[in-house]
């Protein structure tokens, strides 16, 4: 095993918390989704933390949720839609441990994310594409990058077991 700590990224919808429990359940490893944390913290969902005190107020939740993570091993970790977006964030991810980009084409994004307001930043389509569209880059930095538009959980985390163990 080439680590002690997955991290996955990727855009919102991608599978990102439900590949992660998948993931720990197979390594044996505990399992950590930052925005559940937040949530938790905050007694708020996602959206109404960014109804009520902005994106920036989230994002600042988000990096303390994540530094707080650092010093533990044997995790997989869930990432948000926008956590590897920032710089200091991804820094901090690819020197802890292992980033894996769950690569999902903006349709198949689509077709996921309820309509019910849960995530805000999917309001408005056209926003929403051009969001997608600029955080591939960074998602780019990731250390792997998994086809997951195509694959079952299952395949997903076969293909991420073959690659870990390399």
């Amino acid at each position: 095993m080439q680590t002690d700590k997955v991290y996955l990224v990727g855009f919102m919808a991608c599978g990102k918390t439900t590949v992660a429990r998948a993931l720990a359940r197979r390594l044996g490893w505990e399992m950590v989704d930052i925005d559940e944390q937040i949530e938790r913290q905050e007694r708020q969902t996602v959206s109404e933390i960014f109804a009520r005190r902005g994106e920036p107020y989230f994002r600042a939740l988000e990096r303390s949720v994540l530094l707080d993570l650092l010093p533990r091993r044997h995790v997989v970790v869930a990432t948000g839609g926008g956590t590897f977006a920032d710089p200091a964030n991804r820094a901090a991810i690819n020197a802890d441990g292992v980033s894996v980009w769950l690569d999902v084409p903006f349709e198949r994004v689509v077709a996921r994310v309820p309509a019910d307001g849960r995530r805000p930043l999917a309001a408005d389509r056209a926003a929403f594409e051009r969001l997608y569209h600029a955080r591939r880059a960074a998602y780019e930095d990731a250390r792997h990058r998994i086809d997951a538009g195509r694959a079952g959980i299952d395949g997903i985390v076969e293909q991420l077991m073959d690659w870990l163990d390399r």
